[in-house]
C-alpha cells in the first residue's frame, strides 16, 4: 500500500513507526519530522501522521537523505588488502573475499572490483539493485585513489591527467587530479574517476611516464575508508547507509550516459 493511495487503510506501516524502526529517530521525534515537512514518500512531502507506507516498495527520505527500510539488506565496507582477488570464489585458488564475510549470515557480493595488487575500499552487499547502480560507470559514481608512483610528477602531468590521455581502448580523463607529495624518487597522486575500465589508474599513470608502485582506493561515492585497517570489514553506519542509498537513488533517476566502460577492476 503506497502512501499516495490514502491514509485510512489499516494496511502497511505507519510512517513514524517505519522511521523509528529504521533507526532514524524515536517515534516521537519522527512524528515531529513529518509535521515539519522534512519527510518525503516516493518524492512527495508527507505531513499527515496517519500516513501508512509499504516498506517493501515505498522510498522514504528525511531532509533529502534516503532511509533504509528493508532490514534484510546488508551493507559492509572492507579495506581489501593486497594479494586478495575481488571474488567470492576464485577458480584458481587464490585468496578471495570469503574470509572477510564469515560473520554475516547473508550471502554478500562485492560491488565492482579492485585488482589483486590494489588495496582499499570495497563495498560488499546483498542489495543487487544498489550494487548495479554503484558499479556501472554510466551512473557516474566516483572513486578516489591515492597512487604512489615512480618519479617526480610535475604540474604539467597533473593537468594532462585531467585533460585526458589516449589509451589503447580509447581516451580517458580523470575527474580530478592533484599532487599530494613528491620526495626522493616517488610521488603521491590523488585521482578521482568514475571510469570502471580494467586497471585504469595504473594504465593512466604508466601512459604519462609514472608507473604505479602502490595503489589504494580511499573513497567510493560518499564512503570514506577512514582508519579501517587493511583486512578488516565493518557494517556501514546508519549515516553511511543513508548517504550511499541517496547516491544510488539519485544516480538511478538521472539519464545514463553512453559509456563503453565496464565495471571492471581498478
Amino acid at each position: 500500500m503506497s502512501a499516495a493511495e490514502g491514509t485510512e487503510s489499516t494496511e502497511g506501516v505507519r510512517l513514524q513507526k517505519a522511521l523509528a524502526n529504521a533507526g532514524v529517530a524515536s517515534r516521537r521525534v519522527s512524528e515531529q519530522y513529518i509535521v515539519e515537512g522534512r519527510v518525503r514518500v516516493n518524492g512527495q512531502v508527507v505531513t499527515e501522521l496517519g500516513t501508512r507506507i509499504d516498506p517493501a516498495s515505498d522510498l522514504i527520505d528525511v531532509d533529502g537523505t534516503a532511509v533504509q527500510l528493508d532490514q534484510t539488506k546488508r551493507y559492509v565496507m572492507l579495506n581489501k588488502p593486497t594479494g586478495v582477488v575481488s571474488s567470492m570464489k576464485d577458480e584458481h585458488g587464490r585468496p578471495d573475499l570469503r574470509r572477510f564475510t564469515k560473520e554475516w549470515p547473508e550471502r554478500l557480493y562485492n560491488v565492482g572490483r579492485l585488482d589483486a595488487e590494489t588495496s582499499g575500499l570495497l563495498v560488499l552487499t546483498n542489495d543487487g539493485d544498489l550494487a548495479h547502480v554503484l558499479a556501472h560507470p554510466s551512473f557516474g559514481v566516483t572513486k578516489v585513489y591515492i597512487a604512489k608512483v615512480e618519479g617526480r610528477v610535475s604540474p604539467q602531468t597533473i593537468a594532462r591527467l585531467t585533460k585526458g590521455v589516449e589509451l589503447e581502448d580509447g581516451p580517458i580523463a580523470a575527474d580530478k587530479a592533484r599532487l599530494l607529495d613528491a620526495s626522493g624518487g616517488t610521488s603521491l597522486v590523488e585521482l578521482t574517476l568514475h571510469s570502471g575500465r580494467n586497471r585504469i589508474v595504473r594504465r593512466m599513470m604508466a601512459e604519462v611516464g609514472h608507473p604505479v608502485v602502490e595503489l589504494v582506493r580511499r573513497q567510493f561515492g560518499p564512503l570514506h575508508l577512514g582508519t579501517l585497517p587493511a583486512g578488516r570489514a565493518r557494517e556501514l553506519t546508519t549515516v553511511e547507509r543513508g548517504a550511499l542509498l541517496t547516491v544510488a537513488r539519485q544516480a538511478a533517476d538521472e539519464p545514463r550516459s553512453d559509456s563503453a566502460d565496464s565495471a571492471a577492476s581498478d
